[in-house]
């Protein structure tokens, strides 16, 4: 473990001028938001004056050479323990709010209050409760950041690692880096699963959606923990792909992810939702379904 980390020290850790830079490429690949919160166009978002964002082609660089099968395998057995931080909920927010980043063109807003953006937007169109708390939490595992862990391996699309890549994935040319790309126990189809394994036996790149989702299954319904898991797993609810992996289960609750993302995606606005009034509503309906203290 030492010397796996001691070389990912020595890499550029990180290329985005913004932690959320890369949702810019995923609107720019799936103009289609489907369902829209505000009143805004796609090319409204993610405004840099740069046309070509090297930075996150470097970003995705580093993601697909290093998010190997063994460092998955470590990431897990080191954050699932949970044994960083425990603090009350509302806290846990504070602490996510350390990663406010001024260099995101999109709003001045802090973490918080992109979460209760995206969770608004989500109650606005009638959706349930357990729905609204996804939205509410959907980011929280953006604090992998705040344990010195890389952008590449917080954010970004996600992919199984065990078995071959697919070409749908985002710039899948740098997969050619990856140590696994030519290991032959986990470079075919099937890799080291069987077909219709279904997602809950395959190991996914490392990041936040995974994280949160280990974070919160004890606490929420089946179909929120698929949009926490596989919110950014665009090559099976975008492309189509590794069907042969999945279940019936996995079928049934795409539509819930595909119904998720676009409020994920779309639902910044320069405007803050008014904490005062919100306040009761959030603070009853976190109380509804979590624990007093989060673990991390």
């Amino acid at each position: 473990m030492e010397e796996v980390n001691s070389t990912f020290t020595s890499l550029e850790m990180n290329p985005l001028k913004s932690l959320d830079e890369w949702e810019d490429a995923v609107i720019e690949r799936y103009p289609e938001p489907g369902v829209k919160a505000v009143e805004k166009t796609k090319e409204d978002y993610r405004n840099y004056d740069e046309p070509a964002r090297d930075t996150v082609k470097e970003f995705y660089r580093l993601n697909h050479t290093y998010q190997t099968l063994d460092f998955v395998n470590q990431k897990r057995a080191d954050f699932l323990k949970f044994d960083k931080k425990e603090m009350p909920v509302w806290k846990a927010f504070d602490f996510l709010n350390e990663l406010v980043d001024d260099s995101d063109p999109d709003t001045d807003l802090d973490q918080f209050q992109h979460l209760l953006q995206t969770s608004e937007a989500i109650r606005a169109d009638g959706h349930p409760d357990w729905m609204v708390l996804t939205g509410l939490m959907h980011d929280m595992g953006k604090v992998l950041c705040l344990f010195g862990e890389p952008q590449w391996a917080v954010v970004g699309d996600t992919f199984p690692v065990g078995c071959a890549y697919s070409d749908k994935i985002v710039y899948p040319e740098f997969f050619q880096q990856n140590p696994d790309y030519n290991d032959s126990k986990l470079n075919s189809k099937y890799g080291i699963y069987e077909k219709g394994c279904g997602l809950k036996n395959v190991h996914m790149s490392w990041g936040h959606d995974e994280y949160v989702y280990n974070m919160l299954k004890d606490y929420i319904p089946q179909e929120g923990l698929y949009m926490l898991r596989y919110h950014s797993f665009y090559a099976w609810h975008r492309e189509g792909e590794y069907d042969y992996l999945l279940d019936d289960q996995d079928r049934e609750m795409l539509k819930w992810v595909n119904l998720f993302n676009p409020y994920d995606l779309y639902s910044k606005t320069p405007i803050a939702p008014n904490w005062e009034e919100l306040q009761p509503y959030y603070e009853n309906l976190v109380k509804s379904y979590l624990p007093a203290t989060l673990k991390f």
